[in-house]
């Protein structure tokens, strides 16, 4: 019998402190199991002889060996969401599924229909759903839409608030108390403070149009490397021009690209269903992309070219500067973001992102609600 303060280090510690420490038993015992079933497909373990390399024994069982696992994946999926919180079950998960590519987490309806939708899965599904048959593929489909409206709900209210304020500030005739403008009337009247009696008295209050201004139309040109590094920011590319999609003053494209280039703006709105298409995965030319991109663009100053992409050309480097350096020199402002996701944490190729900063682009990591923030200024001025 294990004492409890000791317990977790026995779970952390697993079969390697069996001798110092002893077997779990009860509960303890089957959190042992599920953790080995997972934890035990780990390469470095198996060479140097820690654990079985493999699945997990039942639990009271720890002889150890090479036998085949005792828990099926749907098995294991109920006992983690029995005997683990629910952050320990989402690690759990996310490990299954992008540190030892568990594929039945994905593939096996039985699975689909336990696990918890989340961005994890997601991307799991983008990766996989080439391996899916048709039931699995709707089981697939509707987890996509879960999480797609999660997401377009949390990040509408971003946009929202980014695009927010940009109203005129031109002086208006109508007395509204809506339109009121605080600090213009007491610019205009300090003329009329009294020191004596600490009173600003108002003379001529001032008004704000409340209307926008007219703006020439914008364009924002979305380029997104759909390479399998790339998941998260292509999900969150789609659900950012879905939120942006048919705002004022904006007109928004989405393309995507590995060697060919596929423009899929026409299904913005619907950005489940655009993932469902996206195919992650294959080389990279970003120059070809960013070509396709020039050649959208209607009033070169009013147009914005974001390039979500790791930078790693598969293409001609020197084609892809001579595109980016076109841009620049005609007053398109080119973003070239090495991630845009919630993160906003890129691994990137810093040479060739290093030579696109030097033509004039702006090189970096964003959020979603970032890239608003930065959309919503240009339009504004």
């Amino acid at each position: 019998m294990i004492p409890p303060e000791l317990e977790r280090w026995r779970l952390v510690l697993g079969d390697p402190a069996r001798s110092s420490l002893g077997s779990p038993s009860g509960e303890a015992a089957e959190r042992d199991a599920a953790l080995d079933w997972l934890y035990g497909r780990d390469p470095d373990l198996g060479r140097r002889g820690v654990r079985r390399g493999g699945a997990a024994e039942p639990a009271g069982d720890r002889t150890g060996g090479d036998g085949p696992s005792q828990l099926t994946t749907v098995d294991w999926l109920d006992a983690v969401h029995r005997l683990f919180p629910k952050e320990t079950v989402e690690r759990l998960e996310r490990d299954a599924v992008e540190r030892y590519e568990i594929h039945e987490i994905v593939t096996d309806p039985a699975v689909l229909e336990r696990i918890e939708p989340d961005e994890t899965l997601l991307r799991a599904v983008l990766r996989t759903k080439h391996l899916m048959n048709p039931e699995v593929l709707a089981l697939a489909r509707r987890i996509v839409e879960a999480v797609v409206r999660q997401l377009v709900e949390r990040l509408a209210t971003e946009v929202r608030r980014s695009f927010h304020g940009t109203r005129s500030r031109r002086p208006s005739r109508i007395a509204n108390s809506r339109n009121f403008d605080f600090h213009g009337t007491i610019r205009a009247n300090l003329a009329h403070y009294r020191s004596d009696e600490r009173r600003l008295y108002i003379e001529h209050p001032r008004f704000v149009s409340r209307t926008r201004r007219h703006v020439e139309q914008w364009q924002l040109i979305l380029l997104v490397d759909q390479s399998g590094s790339m998941a998260g920011s292509v999900i969150h590319s789609a659900v950012t021009a879905a939120c942006l999609w048919g705002l004022p003053g904006l007109k928004t494209h989405l393309v995507a690209f590995d060697t060919s280039v596929v423009d899929l703006t026409s299904d913005v709105t619907d950005p489940a269903e655009l993932l469902m298409k996206v195919q992650l995965g294959g080389g990279t030319d970003i120059a070809r992309a960013v070509g396709y991109g020039a050649r959208l663009v209607e009033n070169p100053r009013r147009a914005i070219v974001a390039v979500v992409t790791d930078f790693y050309e598969g293409g001609d480097p020197a084609r892809l500067v001579r595109e980016v350096r076109g841009l620049v020199r005609q007053g398109t402002q080119v973003l070239g973001l090495a991630a845009l996701d919630e993160q906003a944490n890129p691994d990137y190729d810093r040479e060739t992102a290093g030579r696109l900063a030097a033509e004039g682009a702006r090189v970096g990591a964003m959020t979603p609600g970032h890239l608003a923030e930065f959309v919503a200024e240009r339009i504004a001025r």
